[in-house]
């Protein structure tokens, strides 16, 4: 139980105290300042949510496929559903994706084991109503970025529960360090840290961790104690983190920000430290 807190604590301060990057950039001519914001910032992040819509959108038509189009009665569409309005997806965007399952092409969840820069283990999560095409382009990607296929990363993982929870309660009142932690030592996680995959968020999600069999039953009791869930899966964790110099680690961020560029990668793993 202590090591729950200890954990916690030592990584809450991100949360609630981190300050955001100042990025420096050189002088804008007069008159232009506004039209480089536009298109240096707004241009990109459009395109990086057009791109996790995507992702989304297929999602949701695998779930229903696989488990029916009402969420009510499919757990599986009922948590990508959360995550989509999670991601502020719009409702029409949602229920189309959902009831145009019939008129997609059925989709393969594959696995894909990588070796990057300086010999890092790469862990790919693909959904893909094109297997062959996906895997062309992701050796493409890696090929272009010093990484390739390889058999046996994978052993370099091993398999957790993830429970992420919104920043905010049922009741709408921000998640209390306080809080967070009684809520981890009740539903019988191991971990609670901030979801740091969400940078753009100013309210990053909150990640419990725990075993894959308790998955179900730490997000029962999760939502149970006011929290609200956001999704739930089983998810990779590198058993040991590999250091890189500077040159191969800037090789390693190419690839691992084309690989997040990719539409087909829903979920990705590396052990950089």
């Amino acid at each position: 139980m202590a090591a729950v807190g200890a954990l916690a604590l030592a990584r809450w301060p991100r949360l609630v105290a981190a300050g955001r990057p100042l990025h420096v950039g050189p002088p804008s001519w007069a008159g232009h300042n506004r039209w480089s914001k536009v298109k240096n910032v707004k241009g990109p992040r459009d395109a990086a949510r057009s791109r996790l819509f995507q992702r989304l959108s297929m999602m949701l038509r695998t779930a229903a496929r696989e488990g029916g189009p009402d969420p009510a009665l499919n757990a599986q569409l009922a948590n990508v559903v959360e995550q989509c309005r999670a991601k502020n997806m719009p409702k029409a965007s949602i229920e189309a994706a959902i009831h145009g399952v019939e008129r997609s092409a059925a989709a393969a969840r594959l696995l894909y084991e990588a070796r990057g820069p300086g010999g890092s283990a790469l862990l790919l999560e693909v959904l893909t109503d094109n297997p062959r095409r996906s895997q062309q382009d992701v050796r493409l990607i890696l090929t272009r970025h010093g990484g390739t296929m390889a058999d046996g990363a994978r052993h370099g993982f091993e398999q957790i529960g993830v429970v992420r929870v919104g920043p905010r309660d049922l009741q709408g009142h921000p998640v209390s360090l306080e809080a967070a932690l009684e809520a981890a030592l009740e539903a019988g996680a191991q971990d609670v840290c901030p979801d740091e995959e969400e940078e753009e968020e100013e309210e990053p999600a909150l990640k419990f961790i725990c075993e894959t069999a308790a998955l179900r039953t730490v997000r029962e009791r999760l939502e149970a104690s006011g929290l609200r869930p956001l999704s739930a899966a089983i998810e990779y964790l590198p058993r040991d983190r590999v250091p890189l110099p500077e040159g191969t680690r800037e090789q390693a961020e190419r690839l691992l920000q084309a690989l997040g560029d990719c539409p087909d990668i829903v979920r990705l793993y590396h052990n950089i430290q």
